[in-house]
């Protein structure tokens, strides 16, 4: 697949790939999971995307914090722990600058009205709702074996880092379109947080009248390291259940 490159007037520079931004506004999904390059290039990161043809839909992605060139992404967390513990807030300054790019990029008229979803895996599932949560152009998200709870992630078991933890965003997601899947004995971010996070969403959207709310959890057999892994007939599902729901295999009204 090709891939081409974006920034935004903040200094964002999203990898692309899908239809150029001269086709006009289109279904949009940003994927988070590790730094850009293995996001779109390296297996199994990149396998989400293989599963999308990119003549209706745009995929974007970027550098996680603490990702990147030079960077080891298998540490990335200890430096997020690193920087919390030194009183740095690493995260919030990268969701408000990713933000006012997603504002960017609907303000200039390249993402269909109603069309625009997030993705994550793992870490970039936790990054998925943070983003969606204070972007309410984000109507889909899409999560693979999600991190919930960051003070569950064992960097951070010393650490105060509820204020960071899915459940405090209830109230900005409630009303969005989630599905997640998880293995059924994933140690590494907790599936039984995973539940928990859906299950407790739905009771506060019911708190809200919204009594069938549109939020799944689907566990399977876990594979991998701590459980941890996702195999490729569940990305599949994923990738179908999201393009379903957002109708992005049909061409837009100006096509």
């Amino acid at each position: 697949m090709l891939i081409s490159h974006l920034k935004t007037s903040n200094g964002l520079l999203f990898s692309l790939i899908g239809p150029s931004l001269d086709k006009g506004p289109l279904s949009t999904l940003f994927y988070f999971a590790l730094s850009a390059h293995e996001n779109f290039s390296i297996d199994p990161y990149n396998q989400i995307v293989k599963y999308f043809k990119t003549d209706h839909v745009r995929i974007l992605t970027l550098d996680l914090p603490g990702h990147g060139k030079g960077l080891a992404s298998e540490k990335a967390l200890t430096l997020w722990a690193k920087k919390m513990a030194e009183g740095e807030d690493i995260l919030t300054p990268f969701f408000e600058k990713v933000k006012k790019g997603i504002d960017e990029l609907c303000e200039d008229n390249l993402i269909e009205r109603g069309k625009l979803g997030v993705i994550g895996l793992s870490r970039g599932a936790f990054i998925a709702c943070h983003i969606a949560a204070i972007c309410p152009q984000i109507e889909y998200i899409l999560g693979f074996a999600p991190l919930t709870s960051l003070s569950y992630a064992r960097e951070f078991k010393s650490k105060d880092v509820c204020s960071f933890n899915l459940e405090t965003l209830f109230l900005f997601l409630y009303r969005k379109k989630i599905r997640f899947y998880i293995g059924n004995q994933d140690t590494r971010v907790g599936t039984d947080h995973c539940f928990n996070w859906i299950y407790q969403l739905a009771k506060f959207a019911k708190q809200h009248h919204i009594y069938s709310p549109p939020f799944e959890l689907i566990m399977s057999p876990s594979i991998g390291y701590l459980g941890h892994g996702t195999p490729p007939y569940i990305f599949k599902a994923g990738a179908t259940w999201i393009k379903q729901i957002m109708d992005i295999e049909h061409a837009p009204p100006n096509n």
